[in-house]
């Protein structure tokens, strides 16, 4: 299996629970490794065959830029089922971290993992939540 990664992507974004997180902006470092659907880039050495980290990095932007989330386990799923779905990769870890946050801890956060099978699952499961 080849992976991409991005590491280190920081950015600043709403989240959180309380009243204060709906109004004050946080940094947020994003870790991402991303399983390419084929590994045809390797020989073609054509971006068509590979996955456009240009365009992930613009995608994970309009997210922060258009959604609010509670919760960093929300972020992460979404991030997470976003380039599962319209990038078609198999398999994705994503780290969604908030830096400095509490007093002596430099950062706290979640890590997924999630595999393109598992995206019927969740969305059967999110299904009967909802009903």
């Amino acid at each position: 299996m080849d992976i991409i990664f991005l590491h280190d992507f920081k950015a600043k974004t709403l989240i959180g629970i309380y009243p204060w997180e709906r109004i004050v902006p946080q940094t947020i470092r994003i870790d991402l490794e991303i399983a390419l659907p084929t590994s045809r880039a390797c020989q073609s050495d054509n971006i068509a065959d590979a996955l456009d980290y240009a365009l992930i990095v613009e995608k994970i932007n309009e997210i922060l830029a258009t959604h609010h989330f509670s919760l960093l386990e929300a972020l992460a799923e979404h991030i997470a089922q976003t380039v599962l779905t319209e990038f078609q990769s198999p398999w994705i870890k994503v780290s969604v971290a908030k830096l400095g946050i509490i007093r002596g801890v430099k950062k706290l956060g979640v890590r997924i993992e999630r595999t393109s099978n598992a995206i019927s699952d969740i969305r059967s499961h999110m299904s009967v939540v909802k009903s």
